[in-house]
């Protein structure tokens, strides 16, 4: 069967961004701190990436000293946080399943329960949703930047839910990351890159939801972009790790 996102890996100076995201990466897997002590690393990025993706739905950023979050947006990206690592299995056996849990936890203090975890009503998003979950639990074989960048930008554009569909998306975004082996111990915090350039972020995720081929490249070059910077404030946080 023909890879449906195949031609993806063929846009311009994509084979190259992929490689360089790839790249920084493994260092961060290789730096000392991430050999023995990469869950008290993973912990801290899962926190930070929780933080800023709360931010970019319009919550807050910052958990209060009294450690009670009041937030509603805050308070599911880090539900969120603390179950990536138990949803992973369910995400690559059946990422449907996987998404409604998500959205459950993203949108408890949001929605009334009929609605959590039930895609909108509208043509087209059930069938889009299959077919993203299908490329999850196998249907490709394309670089894991690449299928990271589908997923987070078709659940962004897609928008399947009636509310926290960034936070959603972006946590998916991080399952297939670890679930590709692109980043295994969830060390990264790409998260961090799109707050920082929240206009080009909104910008490229519409591009990706429109089709064209030179949008969705830009897309996939922003997606590698944060990786690599995501990268970079993981070595942030294991250098700090190492520190007495």
């Amino acid at each position: 069967m023909t890879d449906p996102l195949a031609p993806l890996v063929t846009l311009t100076g994509v084979e190259d961004a992929v490689r360089a995201a790839r790249d920084a990466v493994d260092a961060v897997h290789r730096h000392p701190a991430n050999r023995r002590g990469w869950p008290a690393t993973a912990a801290e990025a899962s926190v930070r990436a929780a933080r800023a993706s709360a931010a970019l739905d319009g919550g807050e950023a910052s958990i209060p000293t009294s450690g009670e979050v009041t937030d509603p947006v805050l308070a599911g990206a880090l539900r969120i946080a603390e179950s990536i690592g138990p949803l992973l299995p369910v995400w690559q056996r059946a990422p449907l399943q996987a998404l409604a849990r998500l959205h459950v936890l993203a949108a408890a203090d949001l929605l009334p329960d009929e609605e959590l975890g039930r895609p909108r009503a509208v043509r087209g998003v059930s069938g889009r949703l299959d077919l993203l979950a299908r490329l999850v639990a196998g249907g490709t074989s394309v670089p894991g930047p690449i299928l990271v960048a589908v997923v987070h930008g078709e659940l962004l554009t897609l928008a399947p839910f009636t509310a926290a569909n960034g936070v959603v998306a972006r946590a998916a975004a991080r399952l297939t990351a670890v679930s590709t082996g692109l980043d295994p111990k969830s060390l990264t915090v790409p998260e961090v890159f799109y707050l920082r350039h929240l206009s080009r972020y909104r910008e490229a995720a519409g591009g990706f939801g429109a089709g064209d081929r030179d949008a969705v490249a830009a897309w996939l070059h922003l997606c590698c972009a944060a990786i690599e910077s995501g990268a970079r404030e993981a070595v942030s946080i294991a250098d700090a790790a190492l520190t007495p």
